[in-house]
């Protein structure tokens, strides 16, 4: 018997080691992460930029899936998802995916244009189908995203035309949705928010729609050359934007020097932005984007559009596509619906004084979930990285 004791012991003794060592690694690798040149991060940030900078996840699976680390939208089970065509001229056509409440409506209608640097590959209906859907369940609205036609086979203006028949699709379509057509605003993210304050542009020079609201995350305002400090500091790609992509994006979407001072690409210059719906633009600390979008919402400001602007600290371009794992991207869809809602009751008002307000990391039980996930990530991501090592050294051999 005593011989079993020690052996117990022993294992106990290892096991007790093991784990020891195994928590100061993932500690010393969640502080790795964190140090940045620009910045110390958020633990939840960095093990969420760490994990898509090295492919260690696939977005549309590992990264929004996961029970440990999120939760659907409870109303999820009473949305009716449908997949239709818009028709262009020339007999072509773009795909839209629709979804909306059950029940008679009419129900509020929002069109969402999805980002992804207007460039095939970089994004679409399926990798922003998680953002899509929430909105819908979240909001009670009709949420009409269409795939508007993208680069380099098809320049400027088509994505900003298809995204502007999609609208006038949406109103003429409306009760057969059971939507209502007094009640339509517009959403996008990236290169979708400076397609959606474009389009808000487009109704207003072409009599309509009217819109009631418009809300950007994190848009691109402007294709011009002007002095930016957040394009400069943030230009490297790891915050999941880069200078390159960006140039490669005004190469391919704008390949004439002229198209980048239209109105409908660099909003942020544009010479009349009056009469525009009231817009939520949402920004985010480590994006080259930051500025731009907050410089565009101040010049509504200044045009007598009604305008909210929030800077959310400690995270990165896309931030809210990740809502299902950060406590911000959370905040930040809450806000954008919160915004819509307001719109709907008819309570959102200019304000005298223009004010970037600014969103905090999280704190209390928040932060105290944002961190205990992130040591859950990177656990993952640990494990993951030591298996694909294992794997390949016995592949070699």
């Amino acid at each position: 018997m005593k011989w079993i004791k020690v052996v117990f012991k022993n294992v106990f003794l290892t096991g007790t080691l093991l784990c020891s060592l195994m928590i100061i690694t993932v500690l010393v690798s969640i502080q790795m992460w964190q140090s940045t040149e620009e910045g110390r991060l958020p633990a939840k940030t960095a093990v969420v930029l760490h994990a898509v900078n090295n492919n260690l996840v696939d977005l549309d699976v590992d990264i929004s899936v996961p029970e440990i680390v999120s939760g659907g939208d409870g109303n999820e089970s009473y949305l009716i998802k449908n997949e239709m065509t818009i028709p262009l001229e020339d007999n072509e056509e773009i795909p839209v995916r629709i979804y909306r409440p059950r029940g008679e409506g009419p129900f509020p209608i929002t069109l969402y244009y999805h980002g992804g640097a207007f460039m095939k590959g970089y994004g679409g209906l399926e990798t922003h189908d998680n953002i899509i859907r929430s909105i819908a369940s979240k909001t009670g609205n009709v949420v009409i995203a269409p795939a508007y036609r993208l680069a380099p086979e098809h320049i400027f203006p088509a994505a900003v035309e298809d995204s502007y028949k999609a609208l006038l699709w949406a109103e003429n379509h409306a009760e057969m949705l059971g939507g209502d057509k007094d009640m339509i605003s517009v959403m996008g993210d990236s290169a979708g928010g400076n397609i959606a304050t474009v389009v808000s542009q487009m109704a207003r020079d072409r009599k309509g729609p009217d819109l009631a609201a418009q809300v950007l995350f994190y848009p691109i305002t402007t294709f011009q050359e002007i002095p930016l400090s957040s394009r400069e500091t943030y230009d490297s790609g790891y915050y999941l934007l880069s200078k390159s992509i960006m140039y490669q994006a005004r190469e391919s979407y704008t390949p004439q020097q002229t198209m980048w001072a239209h109105p409908y690409t660099s909003p942020l210059q544009a010479k009349n932005l009056h009469d525009l719906p009231p817009a939520l633009i949402i920004t985010a600390e480590f994006d080259p984007l930051r500025d731009e979008g907050e410089s565009y919402a101040k010049r509504l400001h200044e045009a007598g559009v009604p305008v909210h602007v929030t800077r959310y600290r400690g995270v990165m371009h896309g931030f809210v596509s990740f809502y299902e794992v950060m406590q911000s991207g959370r905040s930040g869809m809450e806000e954008a619906v919160v915004f819509l809602k307001d719109i709907q009751n008819g309570s959102v008002n200019q304000s005298e004084e223009f004010i970037v307000h600014v969103e905090n990391q999280p704190q209390g039980w928040k932060r105290m979930r944002d961190q205990t996930e992130a040591f859950a990530i990177a656990v993952y991501l640990l494990g993951r990285t030591g298996t694909e090592m294992i794997a390949e050294e016995y592949s070699f051999n």
